[in-house]
């Protein structure tokens, strides 16, 4: 905090606006992490008079209140607890957030919109904005890929612990001999970059496809080839939208997701580097995944980085996520 009040008076620090303008927002986020950690503590004390009060007084009602008191203070200090976690670059920032349904078809694909509505369930309930920036539904049922835009303060921070393979087992709905199954699904979460951060793109390393954008049960279909799809051929990286009907302004926000992508794989590629160097190796594949979702024989869902794991399978795909990321911040630290 002194660092970055003792930058702001330093010589020049004006010139550049856009940097001062960053500086000063993290700044203000600092300062209110630190006035709400002053503000938990005065809680804390208050409250600890209350408890002597009540009980010299055996008094059941004031043991109560504080109790209560004490709940409610736990919740806001996990809440600056997390706060304090957020120290990536890029943590602060909006986050994209694309799913791709693995091998197994009408299953597959419906595990994609189970997990699309988790996110936006969670979005929700924080109060995050979401547009759907594209959505390819599944052949029968379900949705073969969508990405989304989530925005809020520290959506990347949070979101980027659902970044990887997710796996379910239960019985099909799909399966008329009610067999169980086993589905997959990727989730790939990126920051939503500040136009000041340079990724060099070549034109011609470039294939743009347009195309008719589709929506379930026919709904939201252009008539002209509005939605687009672009292909970096160097890394095979592709990446699509379909959310606005001006094939221009679809072509921007497509730019904009390969922008960061190509940004996540170069700064990956560093991370596997240093890796190396340092005799440490992990494998990333296909079926290595992240987490379990069961749901027969028992129920459970588990993170396998973390060994986190809850009982409540429901509570969880209707956004209740918050146990997990705190969790793999914790285990990430």
């Amino acid at each position: 905090m002194q660092e970055l009040e003792q930058l702001t008076l330093a010589p020049g620090f004006w010139d550049n606006q856009e940097n001062a303008q960053k500086v000063q927002r993290e700044q203000g986020a600092a300062q209110n992490i630190v006035e709400e950690w002053d503000t938990c503590q005065a809680e804390l004390d208050e409250a600890e008079l209350l408890l002597e009060l009540g009980m010299s007084e055996d008094d059941e009602d004031t043991l109560k209140e504080v109790n209560q008191s004490l709940d409610a203070l736990l919740d806001r200090v996990g809440t600056v607890e997390l706060e304090c976690m957020f120290t990536g670059e890029h943590d602060a920032s909006n986050a994209m957030i694309t799913i791709h349904a693995g091998a197994g078809g009408t299953e597959a694909q419906d595990w994609v919109s189970i997990l699309l509505r988790m996110y936006l369930r969670w979005a929700e309930a924080k109060k995050f904005p979401t547009e759907m920036l594209d959505l390819q539904p599944g052949d029968e049922a379900g949705v073969k890929s969508a990405t989304i835009m989530v925005t809020g303060h520290n959506a990347y921070g949070l979101l980027r612990s659902e970044m990887g393979i997710h796996r379910l087992v239960r019985i099909s709905p799909f399966d008329a001999s009610g067999r169980r199954h086993t589905s997959f699904a990727s989730v790939f979460v990126f920051p939503e970059l500040d136009d000041d951060i340079q990724v060099d793109i070549n034109d011609k390393d470039l294939r743009i496809d347009t195309y008719r954008a589709s929506g379930a049960g026919g709904q939201h279909v252009n008539k002209t080839s509005s939605a687009i799809r672009i292909t970096h051929l160097p890394t095979g990286i592709v990446v699509q939208c379909q959310n606005e009907r001006s094939q221009h302004r679809n072509k921007d926000t497509a730019m904009k997701m390969l922008k960061a992508r190509l940004y996540e794989k170069e700064r990956d590629a560093q991370k596997e580097q240093h890796q190396e160097i340092s005799g440490e190796k992990k494998e990333i594949a296909w079926g290595s995944q992240i987490r379990s979702y069961v749901m027969q024989p028992y129920r459970l869902i588990k993170d396998h980085r973390t060994n986190f794991e809850v009982g409540n399978v429901d509570s969880t795909l209707d956004g209740n996520l918050d146990p997990f990321i705190k969790a793999y911040l914790l285990w990430q630290r």
